[in-house]
């Protein structure tokens, strides 16, 4: 549709102001699936200048967005609320308040997706914090609770133990701080049930789950740590918790609004601002920061940097086919991009990736004199077998996604085995979408999608226990032919998948898409 100058401008205005009463609207908003990517990564939630923007969003993160509410509390709803994900960009006026932005969130669901939802009460997990023999002392002063960090400087070669000091804190209070110090462990809410009225002052000292392995003897998880030194006791249970129910939604939006596009033109191209790139010292390591409108990576070969600016699987070597010295040259990278990164103070703390990977393929482009193509090429690939199915029949009505941590047992073998660091549950999925699930559970081993070739039907529940690639010391195991256990007791996803829920994954080569580079220096063009 194209509008006349004077129909455009009438429109234009329909779209800035509102009729008065209404709820808070968008100015504008272009809602579309999101581009396929190799990873998904939820992002944005603020106003930047006038554009509202969030990537990668399902429908559970927009609802949560929305209603300022943890994923988890957005129940109900179809199947795929959790699996099909959007990219909105809207417009409001600059200054905008936060809580504003949340009703005009909360108008476009309901006009764009019928969404109709209501407030509930729903039994689910959540870690309970419960009295056992109290080693807590009443509080000896007044003041707000709070829990200081006490955690020593970290040193070369050891394990730094995570230290709080707590004061006046009550129970309620404390409950909700060690959900977020804890998060590494605590992946649910944490519930009160101590019963112990008043104030209280501790000290309280753990092992951050991703150094209880090397720490050995001298580990100690949150949950011995709390009832060792506190006398208190966390367990996994299943408790009544405030939900917002999903009664109602439809699965495709409303399309955009003729026009649209010309009042939300899309930006000009990312870049920075400027960028230095010089060879790392000898020995350098791999390190990234993000630091307001500063990017900064040392340490980085060019098939590194290529991989994450062209979005490709970083473990995967037959992704990107170019000269050897992409995998020995390190280099160095400071880049500004004259305003802070989109996303970089977002409430979930993401940096939006595909603005940062634009930058990025710009400026190696640029500098290295980049000339690249996409090329069908043979690669490493599986198609997923049952040779005797250990799988459990899912209720079709449950929400269909993976998430990490215990399945509807709470069991986590990740606890007493932190060489088994990955803990899968998944819900309600058929094998076409476990199959495409895969490379996204197992990136390090799993390239490329996989083919489901199980001949299976049904929808399943299933929770898959096993140590990431990093963790595999004998390569034997790090493919799917192989029965061997490791020696220091880590299980690849390929052993995992068949003793535990008696699934193969068959090896094979099949053509996919593979970055070909044409042109490149070796040596960047001055900065």
């Amino acid at each position: 549709m194209t509008l006349r100058p004077f129909a455009f401008l009438s429109f234009a205005l329909f779209l800035t102001h509102p009729v008065k009463g209404q709820a808070p609207a968008f100015q504008a908003a272009d809602l579309h699936l999101s581009p396929p990517r190799t990873y998904h990564y939820f992002s944005g939630g603020l106003l930047h200048e006038d554009r509202y923007l969030l990537h990668e969003a399902t429908l559970v993160d927009m609802i949560a967005t929305a209603y300022g509410l943890d994923p988890e509390n957005i129940q109900g709803g179809p199947p795929w609320i959790e699996r099909d994900h959007f990219d909105l960009v809207a417009k409001a006026p600059p200054g905008t308040s936060k809580a504003t932005l949340r009703l005009m969130l909360r108008t476009l669901l309901v006009e764009r997706f019928g969404l109709a939802i209501e407030d509930g009460v729903k039994p689910m997990p959540a870690f309970v914090l419960s009295a056992g023999k109290p080693k807590i002392k009443p509080a000896a002063g007044e003041g707000a609770a709070d829990c200081e960090d006490k955690t020593p400087p970290a040193a070369a070669g050891v394990v730094t133990q995570i230290v709080v000091a707590c004061r006046n804190m009550t129970m309620d209070t404390f409950a909700q701080q060690i959900h977020g110090m804890a998060g590494g462990y605590l992946d649910k809410p944490v519930v009160n049930a101590t019963n112990l009225p008043g104030t209280w002052d501790f000290d309280l000292k753990w092992t951050g789950r991703g150094q209880v392995e090397q720490a050995g003897s001298e580990g100690i998880s949150i949950f011995d740590a709390v009832d060792k030194q506190l006398g208190l006791k966390l367990t996994l249970e299943t408790a009544p918790r405030p939900v917002m129910l999903v009664e109602r939604v439809n699965r495709v939006p409303t399309p955009n609004l003729a026009g649209t596009e010309k009042v939300l033109p899309p930006p000009p191209p990312a870049r920075f601002e400027v960028a230095t790139i010089k060879p790392s010292k000898p020995g350098a390591e791999v390190d990234g920061r993000i630091n307001g409108g500063q990017a900064t990576l040392t340490g980085a070969t060019l098939r590194f940097m290529m991989s994450y600016a062209w979005d490709l699987n970083q473990s995967d070597s037959e992704s990107l086919a170019g000269p050897k010295w992409l995998d020995t040259d390190r280099f160095d990278i400071l880049a500004k991009a004259g305003a802070p990164l989109q996303g970089f103070d977002s409430p979930n703390g993401m940096i939006d990736p595909s603005e940062l990977q634009e930058r990025m393929r710009a400026l190696l482009v640029e500098r290295f004199e980049i000339k690249s193509h996409l090329e069908d090429r043979p690669v490493t690939a599986y198609t997923l077998l049952a040779t005797s199915p250990k799988l459990q029949k899912a209720d079709p009505n449950s929400r269909t996604g993976c998430k990490e941590g215990p399945g509807a047992d709470g069991k986590d073998p990740r606890v007493t085995t932190p060489i088994l660091n990955r803990l899968v549950s998944c819900t309600n999925m058929n094998m076409d979408e476990m199959s495409d699930e895969l490379r996204l559970l197992a990136s390090g081993s799993i390239y490329n999608k996989v083919l489901n070739g199980t001949n299976l039907k049904d929808r399943y529940d299933f929770t898959l226990s096993f140590s990431s690639a990093d963790r595999m010391s004998n390569a034997s195991t790090a493919g799917p032919d192989s029965a061997a256990s490791d020696p220091n007791g880590a299980l690849s996803v390929f052993d995992a998948l068949n003793r535990q829920l008696g699934l193969k994954l068959k090896k094979e080569k099949r053509p996919m898409p593979v970055l070909v580079v044409d042109h490149i220096v070796e040596k960047p063009t001055d900065n």
